[in-house]
């Protein structure tokens, strides 16, 4: 019971935070008189979050899957690179300037190749949004897997464990903190890559109601979709730090 009035208790600043939020929002919106098409009332974009003749459960599936298909996509493959520069220098060397160079590149001019390679669909949305999240976990893998107290590593030479097995039992678990800080900040930048490629070419999903409505000056209907984005965002990132606390909870004093 205690533990359970512990975690209310630590999700009053957030919603304090949300109401205060909306508050000033409203208070905006009604004494300054400004108009719907500039900056909708939160009851007008509730309104249109669950009507505005949306097929809302059709394109928040569509944007879900893109969302979640980045994010693992760029779990494995974040893990995998880190894992490979971890193991080896020459691999680090010849990994990290093509890894550094990907990722500076620009992500919007990217994603029209990303359309006219494989068309139109959620995997070019996956994958833009793979892109933008992999580059943090890369990092973070590699650097978890090689900052080790050496000790651990001396005592692991003492009973010949070969190099494999020192990997597996003390530099994973090591990294286990690194990698999960990495994967909330992945969390969040796959939903930004999806909603990138949804913006490029898309026929479905709440980055193509934002496009549509800001077309036709819906302004509510586009800040339906953001919140809705935004839900997802949250959700995925709440997924993660579920996961962190389940599958490391030792990690989770060291993450902060």
């Amino acid at each position: 019971m205690n533990k359970l009035s512990g975690k209310i208790l630590e999700l009053i600043p957030a919603t304090l935070m949300f109401v205060a939020v909306i508050v000033l929002w409203q208070l905006a919106v009604s004494v300054f008189g400004v108009r719907e098409y500039l900056l909708p009332s939160p009851g007008s974009v509730v309104a249109s979050m669950f009507g505005g003749g949306i097929d809302w459960v059709g394109h928040i599936w569509v944007t879900a899957v893109a969302i979640f298909g980045a994010f693992l996509l760029a779990t494995v493959a974040g893990v995998l690179l880190g894992t490979m520069i971890a193991w080896s220098n020459t691999m680090a060397r010849a990994l990290m300037p093509f890894l550094v160079f990907v990722n500076t590149l620009p992500k919007v001019a990217v994603a029209p190749l990303f359309l006219l390679w494989l068309g139109y669909g959620i995997l070019p949305n996956m994958l833009i949004g793979a892109l933008i999240g992999f580059f943090p976990v890369v990092i973070n893998t590699a650097v978890g897997l090689s900052q080790i107290d050496n000790d651990m590593l001396d005592l692991g030479r003492v009973f010949s464990a070969p190099k494999w097995k020192i990997f597996a039992k003390i530099r994973i678990p090591n990294a286990y903190p690194y990698i999960l800080s990495a994967l909330k900040v992945t969390a969040t930048s796959a939903v930004v890559g999806a909603i990138v490629g949804e913006f490029v070419a898309s026929q479905r999903g709440l980055g193509y109601v934002i496009i549509t409505s800001q077309s036709s000056m819906n302004t509510p209907l586009a800040f339906a979709a953001l919140v809705w984005i935004s839900v997802l965002g949250l959700l995925l990132f709440g997924a993660v730090a579920l996961m962190s606390r389940v599958l490391a909870p030792w990690a989770e004093g060291q993450e902060r």
